[in-house]
């Protein structure tokens, strides 16, 4: 150790040598204090990622998952029509005229990826319904387990998932957050509608990731940055 470090380190014990005991308690608690939020925030898991931005795409491997067959993508069904003062398409409990115009959009952005390898499942309420139909033409015999999902969703999303498959899932949103409890997302990423959060399965030990969000809009950047 050179000689003006240990002179620091000298000083600095004689200063708190000099300090009252009180002020050296107080001084070693807020000492503690500060370790600890130090601890949590280097501990506490990343923020949900908007894959749609910058090389967040690149980086998660978006494309050559999505060629292998490992993705799980869990897409928020559309703008439900008890919940807004817009159109309705039909019935109370289905989607809006607008949420009708985003799920085609974005069926096309999945129609542009590629569905040959692709399993698309449905809640069977018929704002998920509606929203799968328009935005894939086509809808499962409702899937139970997309909806009764609190304790369940991942083991579910595992069981359904076949090696070298994607897999779309039209969900709702307390299915959604169910999955980012189950692996461990910090705090809850309330996806507006249309949005979908993605999953990397490993086709080796079946273990999954998420590796973050796109929403409705965003699919025109998605796009664009393709290889």
């Amino acid at each position: 150790m050179n000689s003006n470090l240990t002179h620091a380190l000298d000083g600095l014990n004689t200063r708190y040598r000099a300090l009252g005991k009180s002020a050296r308690l107080i001084l070693l608690i807020f000492a503690g204090l500060l370790l600890l939020a130090i601890s949590a925030l280097t501990l506490r898991p990343a923020p949900l990622t908007d894959l749609a931005e910058g090389s967040h795409l690149r980086k998660a491997d978006f494309y050559p998952l999505w060629n292998k067959g490992e993705l799980v993508v869990l897409m928020r069904h559309v703008e439900r029509c008890d919940h807004s003062t817009n159109p309705c398409l039909e019935q109370a409990d289905g989607i809006t005229v607008k949420g009708q115009h985003v799920a085609v959009q974005v069926g096309q952005a999945f129609q542009n990826l590629g569905l040959n390898q692709t399993n698309i499942y449905n809640s069977p309420l018929r704002r998920t319904e509606q929203t799968a139909s328009y935005a894939f033409n086509r809808t499962t015999t409702g899937q139970e387990w997309l909806i009764n999902c609190r304790k369940s969703m991942l083991d579910d999303v595992l069981k359904h998932k076949l090696d070298q498959h994607n897999m779309i899932l039209v969900t709702h949103s307390e299915c959604i957050a169910a999955l980012e409890q189950s692996l461990k997302v910090s705090g809850a990423s309330s996806l507006d509608y249309g949005s979908s959060l993605i999953i990397s399965i490993n086709p080796d030990d079946h273990s999954a990731k998420v590796l973050g969000y796109i929403d409705a809009q965003d699919w025109g950047k998605v796009l664009a940055k393709r290889p």
